[in-house]
């Protein structure tokens, strides 16, 4: 198939672009930032996410990309002190881009987050904390986006080390192994794998 007769101009013509692609100066940064990269593991490297255990927030959608902390639109009437009227408005949550360090990763993570939200996240020692809290209420309030980070921070060294030491202190087998005695106690033939 022959290109279009508008383009014949634009492809017999040699590219601008050609030498300043193959100079060194431009091409370096590029290599740079690929070599930065591969030190951290790709997508397809890491375990991935588990389903959130809660369904996603069908009436406020925007709560699903952010630490929101269950807030959510409301809605209502403003109303005329004279004459009564009503007038139909939305209440929005006071969301924020902040960001947020995370001991546990070592680094600033770029996260939308509503001031109640970071009345919790302060409450709870930091990010860290509040991503960890284990009450269903917490979890609920995580929403979508606050699991995946709460993922993220679960499997962290800093966070592994951190939940191997509580298992060794409360006698509990180490959390890699297999162990043969709990499986066979399940009456199953073949051992368990205890999940941090």
């Amino acid at each position: 198939m022959r290109p279009p007769s508008f383009l014949a101009p634009v492809m017999t013509t040699p590219s601008l672009l050609a030498p300043a692609i193959k100079t060194p100066s431009l091409i370096a940064p590029s290599l740079a930032r690929l070599a930065s990269t591969s030190a951290r593991p790709s997508a397809s490297t890491r375990a991935p996410i588990p389903p959130y255990p809660f369904p996603a927030s069908a009436t406020y959608k925007q709560s699903n990309t952010g630490l929101y902390g269950g807030t959510h639109i409301q809605f209502g009437n403003t109303v005329s002190s004279n004459l009564e009227l009503k007038n139909r408005r939305a209440w929005r949550p006071n969301v924020h881009h902040k960001r947020l360090w995370s001991a546990a990763l070592g680094r600033f993570l770029r996260v939308r987050v509503t001031a109640r939200a970071l009345r919790s996240i302060d409450k709870a020692g930091g990010l860290d904390g509040y991503l960890l809290g284990e009450t269903p209420g917490r979890i609920r309030e995580l929403g979508v986006a606050g699991w995946g980070l709460r993922w993220r921070v679960m499997q962290s060294e800093a966070v592994r080390a951190r939940f191997r030491e509580e298992r060794r202190r409360l006698g509990l087998p180490d959390g890699e192994e297999v162990t043969e005695e709990a499986g066979e106690e399940a009456g199953e033939g073949e051992g368990k794998r205890v999940v941090p």
